[in-house]
């Protein structure tokens, strides 16, 4: 406020070009509230490459319903994917809804791609966890919802398959509070007429949702329930929610207490509570469709705008930075015709085109082209502001995981703003955890999981070793889980990664890709042994030296707990 007092008191065009810079600042601010950077997680064949395609095509970014069955959906681009159904990279697609921009990332379900999950969540403010309405949670829910944990991300549950006959809706709920410890809470129950026709009934508005089938699912008609049973068991549902929310939001609370009554808290008040909620993790909100039949993708896409954080309501941690640029570099793909291409979520500050940047292991680079990302389609821009995801091309050296910034020393002065807010922290815990932040935020090498499945690879011919060597690079800098190494003994080149369906992926790449047609050798599994129980010996042993009898006895004591083992 004393800068901004000087310059209004320095002359009118100091003044204006002050002016200029707050409504700049208030335009960047607003254009950012308006982002939702997402992650679409769940076990593998619940739906979510279906749920994404259903998202692209309602908010006009697609023309035609891809399938996953017939291989020509949008995220699955690579050959691998269409052939065996299934998501092997994570793939960025950007489209509008309703006045917002979503950012999304369509993240593989198989658990041998489990860092393709972790390196999307350093990009993403709040993910969609998509269940088998049919299996409810399954063993990779599990995972992602602790990958989810550890990140600290609000989230969105999108039950799925809802339409088919053995679909149960209340054993979902059940297996979120007992297999995931979370508290759901359920905007929307099932409703299927005579014919087995999936509808919605809104718990907040009390209204059914009925899409149309003719326009494949385009529109919808929202109708307000009449005085019946379903009326009066979704009341009840509602004023349970409230009751939920009370306990939680202290604006509903105040609202519910001076009227005494559920009836008469309206809408709107519901939602924000719900809102705060959500994005503290209090709760996680329940929404449920079929996104093969075409039902519920509008106001699962409603509920990311409404209930999951803008940008600039999390990364506080980034505030150091300031007005400088910082980017966190969250996959790296091989394009034939553009070189490496970046994904980056812009964390602080602007990137443009042709700016240079240095990553935290010192590297400087220059941004050669910017695209808005669309999984394999590129659509080119020249500048992109905080809060969102865009595609650098131009940059050789930067691998995942890299912290970007405009200077060296840009760098350095966010390291010591940082250390100095340490320094005010309320507790010892709460500095324990914004150490553990700090150590990530400006950490050089990713965090990467032992390989477990390894093999020998072996070039068609001589004349291919370069060329063998060169793809494994590349698919290396885009998958840091795959292990290269050579061993001096054999003089074999060695793979490690995280299962055989990865070790076959790779192979396929490298044939399909860089047509080399390479050989693996058996797989070898990387087993560790651990005992069974705890066991404890003694050990007495004499003997005569020199005429002198010599005794000796060790105690031997093996336990589970390796911190105890030689104790």
């Amino acid at each position: 406020m004393k800068m901004l007092k000087y310059a209004w008191q320095s002359g009118p065009k100091q003044r204006s070009r002050w002016l200029w810079h707050l409504s700049n600042q208030i335009w960047k601010r607003s254009y950012s509230s308006k982002i939702r950077n997402i992650g679409i997680l769940a076990h593998i064949d619940a739906g979510k490459t279906t749920t994404t395609e259903r998202m692209l095509f309602y908010a006009g970014k697609t023309r035609a319903l891809g399938e996953v069955h017939r291989g020509n959906t949008v995220t699955d681009y690579l050959t691998q994917e269409r052939e065996r159904g299934i998501t092997i990279c994570s793939s960025a697609v950007t489209f509008p809804w309703n006045d917002h921009r979503i950012n999304l990332l369509d993240t593989p379900g198989h658990i041998d791609f489990t860092m393709e999950v972790e390196q999307s969540l350093y990009a993403v403010d709040g993910v969609v966890v998509v269940l088998d309405g049919t299996a409810g949670v399954e063993a990779q829910t599990v995972t992602v919802w602790s990958q989810a944990d550890k990140h600290k991300l609000p989230r969105l549950i999108f039950v799925n398959k809802m339409d088919r006959p053995d679909a149960d809706f209340e054993k979902c709920v059940s297996d979120l509070k007992d297999k995931l410890e979370t508290q759901p809470v359920c905007l929307q129950y099932p409703v299927k007429n005579e014919d087995g026709v999936l509808a919605i009934n809104d718990v907040i508005t009390l209204e059914r949702l009925s899409w149309q089938q003719k326009d494949l699912g385009r529109s919808y008609r929202n109708v307000k329930l009449e005085p019946s049973d379903d009326l009066r068991v979704l009341q009840e549902k509602r004023n349970e929610l409230i009751d939920q929310l009370s306990g939680l939001d202290d604006e509903l609370a105040d609202v519910v207490i001076s009227t005494e009554s559920f009836d008469n808290v309206d809408n709107a008040l519901i939602e924000r509570a719900l809102r705060r909620a959500t994005s503290q993790q209090k709760v996680v909100p329940v929404l449920l469709g079929s996104a093969y039949k075409n039902v519920g993708i509008q106001r699962l896409m409603d509920a990311v705008n409404a209930y999951l954080p803008a940008p600039e309501e999390r990364n506080q941690i980034y505030d150091c930075f300031g007005t400088e640029v910082a980017g966190k570099v969250f996959k790296i793909v091989h394009d034939k015709q553009r070189g490496p291409l970046t994904l980056v979520r812009i964390l602080r500050g602007e990137i443009k085109r042709g700016m240079r940047l240095i990553s935290a292991r010192g590297q400087a680079e220059v941004v050669s082209k910017l695209y808005e990302p669309l999984a394999d389609e590129y659509r080119e821009v020249g500048a992109v502001q905080s809060g969102d995801v865009v595609i650098c091309a131009g940059l050789k050296s930067t691998v995942t995981g890299d912290l970007l910034t405009s200077s060296q020393s840009a760098l350095k002065n966010a390291q010591k703003r940082y250390k100095q807010s340490l320094g005010d922290t309320a507790s010892k815990a709460e500095e324990d955890d914004e150490l553990d932040e700090s150590a990530e935020l400006f950490a050089i090498d990713p965090q990467i999981p032992d390989a477990v499945y390894f093999c020998s690879i072996e070039p068609p011919s001589v004349s291919s070793q370069t060329a063998m060597e060169q793809a494994l690079k590349q698919l290396q800098r885009e998958d840091p889980s795959l292990r290269v190494s050579y061993d001096s003994v054999t003089g074999q080149t060695v793979l490690g990664g995280m299962g055989e369906l990865h070790m076959d992926i790779i192979k396929s790449r490298i044939l399909s890709e860089y047509k080399i047609d390479v050989d693996l050798g058996p797989l070898q599994i990387a087993y560790k042994e651990t005992i069974e129980a705890p066991a404890l010996t003694t050990l007495s042993v004499e003997k005569e030296i020199a005429g002198s009898k010599q005794s000796v006895s060790i105690t031997l004591e093996v336990v589970k707990n390796q911190a105890e083992l030689f104790r």
